[in-house]
């Protein structure tokens, strides 16, 4: 078998892109050997095609390149539909974009907190010290915890981030523990007083029948902790990579101090343009020939969403911002299919209150040094050293 690729060069914040360009190019359906051997797919058509076709690629052999995950199957995404299903369903009201509306005021006021201290500071790591903390605290007032509970998720949260990206296999599977524990804690306190079901998530998740008879307690600890980590990687790499890029473009930083009506339509197309996601895995059920090659039935497929958003065949100028795109409808941002994203519209809130907090904390800020970039299964930026300007 050929060796195509490795996960495990050296790269920049900006190499990886032009990496994956070339593959687009010469080499579309990718074979690595590295992790015990992984195909990837780069085209936008070929990544949109299997993960929506459930029924030939499966997630429930392997969701995500390398395999992280040590414990038990946590469920949507670790199961395929219709086995996954009573899960989404008891989340998704909870997710709704009228529903995350409410979150709004503890969204901005945990941003402007975490800004306040990096301006009081000149500067500061915007994954570090904003990014990698806002979605944790977050979550945990969506998950209706307590604050002893919302201090020991932000510091369990902030621990397995950075040991999943150093790839520190002993610390990820101390603190995926850890969150399990977290976990089992909270399905306990809320079978002992549970709350309204249109309120919480565990709640929710405890009154499911299927066929008569309630979710398998197991499942349940296991959804709740994919629910406690889901968020905590990505939106730290997306708000890290466009600081970065609104670093490199005080243009456009100042187009949307100016018109703050632009930041939804930036944030779609910041999310095409720094799509986090490289390493979301599904498991061919049978042989797939794709682009002339053929991949054998049980070998794990990386979907390359970063690389899918910036297809040439798809989008126009895909390396470039054009916040006017027609066919934003196309980006893979947040997958496709039966596993796509059910926390779109809380990542979309997140992300776009913690720019614009971000870009009204001072007249301007510049990249204080390189960014340091993500390793598989993300891509963009784990650390992005910022300073702010001050007026003229």
């Amino acid at each position: 078998m050929s060796h195509d690729y490795d996960p495990l060069a050296a790269e920049s914040f900006d190499s990886a892109h032009a990496d994956y360009a070339r593959l687009r190019e010469q080499c579309p359906v990718v074979h690595s050997d590295t992790w015990g051997g992984f195909w990837a797919l780069m085209k936008h058509d070929d990544v949109a095609t299997a993960a929506t076709e459930w029924q030939t690629y499966i997630t429930s052999q392997q969701n995500v390149v390398p395999k992280v995950a040590f414990t038990g199957r946590r469920p949507p995404l670790h199961l395929d539909p219709p086995e996954h299903t009573p899960y989404r369903r008891a989340l998704s009201p909870l997710l709704t974009e009228r529903r995350i509306a409410r979150l709004e005021p503890v969204v901005r006021t945990i941003c402007r907190d975490l800004v306040a201290r990096m301006v009081a500071n000149g500067g500061g790591d915007v994954c570090a010290d904003y990014g990698a903390h806002m979605p944790v605290a977050v979550f945990a007032h969506w998950m209706n915890l307590d604050s002893d509970a919302i201090d020991a998720l932000v510091d369990a949260g902030r621990r397995y981030n950075v040991a999943v990206q150093s790839a520190d296999m002993d610390t990820t599977k101390e603190t995926s523990s850890l969150l399990y524990d977290m976990a089992r804690e909270v399905v306990a306190d809320r079978r002992a007083t549970p709350l309204p079901v249109d309120e919480d998530a565990t709640s929710a998740l405890l009154a499911v029948r299927v066929d008569g008879e309630p979710l398998p307690e197991e499942m349940i600890v296991g959804t709740i902790r994919q629910v406690l980590v889901v968020g905590l990687i990505a939106p730290s790499v997306v708000i890290g990579s466009i600081a970065v890029h609104l670093s490199r473009h005080p243009d456009l930083q100042a187009e949307l101090r100016a018109d703050p009506s632009l930041m939804p339509a930036a944030i779609e197309e910041f999310l095409r343009l720094y799509a986090p996601y490289r390493g979301f895995a599904r498991t061919a059920t049978c042989p797939v020939t794709i682009r002339e090659r053929t991949i054998p039935a049980g070998e794990p497929i990386a979907l390359v969403y970063a690389s899918a958003n910036r297809d040439a065949d798809v989008f126009d100028e895909p390396d470039s911002f054009r916040i006017d795109r027609p066919n934003m409808k196309d980006s893979l941002a947040f997958g496709r299919g039966p596993h796509n994203c059910v926390g779109a519209a809380l990542a979309r809130l997140e992300l776009r209150v913690a720019i614009e907090e971000l870009l009204a904390a001072a007249p301007s800020f510049t990249l204080a040094g390189e960014p340091k970039p993500t390793r598989f299964p993300e891509i963009g930026a784990l650390s992005a050293p910022i300073r702010f300007g001050v007026a003229a």
